[in-house]
């Protein structure tokens, strides 16, 4: 792996903050997150941010065809002759942002779903979680490497600090875990925090499946948007625009005391808050 650092000033490029680049330089890393990947010679993989292939490159040496998404044009020049130079002939380089990305429609010929890879911008993480949720039946697992902090609100559980709603969205449809931790000097330009890379894994199988997802994810949402609040102020005051008896007969139905807060409950617990809600619409409409 050439130094992003002189990949970048051989063709005057400055990396962009507002696109959270920041390249990995250690290519053992890169092997790290590749092998935790588990890509065998059949499946296709998906990479979020390809930057100047350092995760690319392996990737490719093990996967059947690798889709390399950036949104950054003035590094395909740079990738491809990286790759023209390792003899890599099976990436796909697509200009594209990944939070418009139409998965379904890349997927390639005989293939239902991705293996996707990346080394996420801090500053869309979250909502790049969220799409993966969305679009899980897509993908097969994802390993990512995100900023520490948000790995750990990914990974905690029920009544820790750092429990919140994207803990509940991702642990209601996947198992998480984390794969190594990434000093902030393995990057360039320097971060100022470290990264960690997670394992996810979507589950085709739910022993809990809530009735209804998106209504799920609206009720966690409400719960989670005053977090400072009781589990009953949090619900009265969200956008669910919710009657307050109704709410109390809500939170008894389901055997949870209106005084919790959000982060006390376990994902199971608001998939009954959310089914409950669905089944009984009538009371709210």
């Amino acid at each position: 792996m050439i130094s992003p650092r002189i990949l970048l000033q051989s063709r005057a490029i400055r990396a962009r903050k507002r696109l959270g680049q920041n390249f990995l330089t250690n290519p053992a890393i890169a092997e790290q997150i590749v092998a935790a990947a588990a890509i065998g010679e059949h499946d296709a993989v998906l990479e979020i941010g390809a930057g100047l292939g350092a995760l690319t490159v392996p990737a490719a040496r093990q996967a059947g065809t690798v889709l390399a998404v950036d949104k950054d044009p003035r590094l395909f020049d740079l990738l491809q002759a990286e790759l023209t130079a390792r003899e890599v002939y099976n990436v796909e380089l697509i200009e594209a942002d990944f939070l418009k990305f139409d998965l379904e429609g890349h997927l390639p010929g005989g293939c239902n779903a991705f293996v996707v890879i990346g080394n996420l911008p801090y500053n869309i993480s979250s909502q790049i979680i969220v799409r993966l949720i969305r679009e899980r039946r897509f993908i097969r697992r994802a390993v990512l490497m995100l900023q520490q902090e948000m790995a750990e609100r990914l990974l905690a559980p029920p009544g820790s600090r750092d429990f919140g709603r994207l803990s509940v969205m991702l642990q209601y449809c996947a198992d998480v875990h984390q794969v190594i931790t990434v000093d902030a000097t393995q990057f360039f330009p320097r971060p100022q925090v470290s990264s960690a890379v997670i394992a996810v894994r979507f589950r085709e199988w739910r022993e809990a499946a809530a009735v209804n997802e998106e209504l799920l994810f609206k009720v966690v949402k409400a719960a989670f948007g005053q977090r400072r609040k009781t589990l009953r102020n949090a619900l009265r005051g969200s956008f669910l625009d919710l009657a307050p008896a109704l709410i109390d007969r809500w939170l008894q139905a389901v055997a949870v005391d209106p005084r919790r807060r959000a982060e006390t409950l376990s994902v199971e617990e608001f998939v009954r808050l959310g089914d409950w809600l669905d089944r009984n619409r009538g009371d709210v409409d």
